[in-house]
């Protein structure tokens, strides 16, 4: 549950949930998120949530901290129906030329190629958030022995499709963009998709994911 509710700038507050990060404390974010989301109060102009806390922007010319901070107390999330979460089978190709981190991970988790791609394969992952750029999810958790640092100097260009590694998530670059995670591999599969205004995410908060290999040649036929 929330354990605070504070200001955070004029026009802002933030709920704070705790300094865990786990599926459910997230899985709280993401209630309030969604109840908040569809509710469409008056006056409120952004949510977004992460691991554990949920910032919530509001037009002063219309609602106040006040306001703000009493509707979301009187939101029982009890009550709310079960958020429409999806799974989705996200395919990833670790050919050499795309699995960038692979010898590092070798070395760092002291597994072979083999046994790391088969402990990251089909297996369920559950979308924390979105962010860092557009509808970048990170997917978590990675099991102990498949957790690895950020590079010491991260990448200028991290290719569009990446999927790559971190501590406890993994998640997937949905444009070029400069990154310091571990690359495993690259999807063929839009993730973000910017002309579909309303809903662009492919992946969204409460989501699972499942990552399936597939070959080069299915990477390269994929999108014909």
């Amino acid at each position: 549950m929330i354990k605070n509710i504070s200001n955070l700038g004029d026009a802002a507050l933030y709920c704070d949930f705790g300094n865990e990060v786990n599926k459910s404390i997230n899985s709280q974010v993401i209630k309030y998120f969604k109840t908040i989301k569809e509710q469409k109060p008056r006056g409120i102009n952004n949510l977004t949530p992460s691991y554990n806390k949920l910032i919530i922007s509001y037009d002063l010319k219309q609602t106040n901290f006040k306001e703000v901070k009493k509707l979301i107390e009187n939101i029982n999330i009890e009550d709310t129906e079960k958020t429409n979460s999806k799974k989705l089978e996200i395919p990833v190709c670790c050919e050499e030329s795309f699995s960038l981190d692979i010898k590092r991970l070798e070395e760092i988790l002291n597994l072979r190629r083999e046994k790391i791609l088969e402990n990251f394969f089909n297996k369920e992952y559950f979308c924390y958030m979105t962010g860092f750029i557009a509808g970048m999810p990170f997917l978590g958790d990675l099991a102990e022995n498949m957790r690895a640092p950020r590079l010491e100097t991260p990448r200028v260009k991290v290719p569009k499709g990446s999927v790559a590694l971190t501590e406890q998530f993994a998640n997937i670059y949905t444009f070029e963009s400069p990154g310091g995670w571990n690359i495993l591999g690259n999807t063929p599969l839009d993730v973000f998709d910017s002309s579909k205004e309303d809903k662009p995410n492919l992946i969204n908060p409460g989501d699972t994911v499942i990552f399936k290999e597939i070959t080069l040649d299915q990477y390269k036929n994929f999108n014909e």
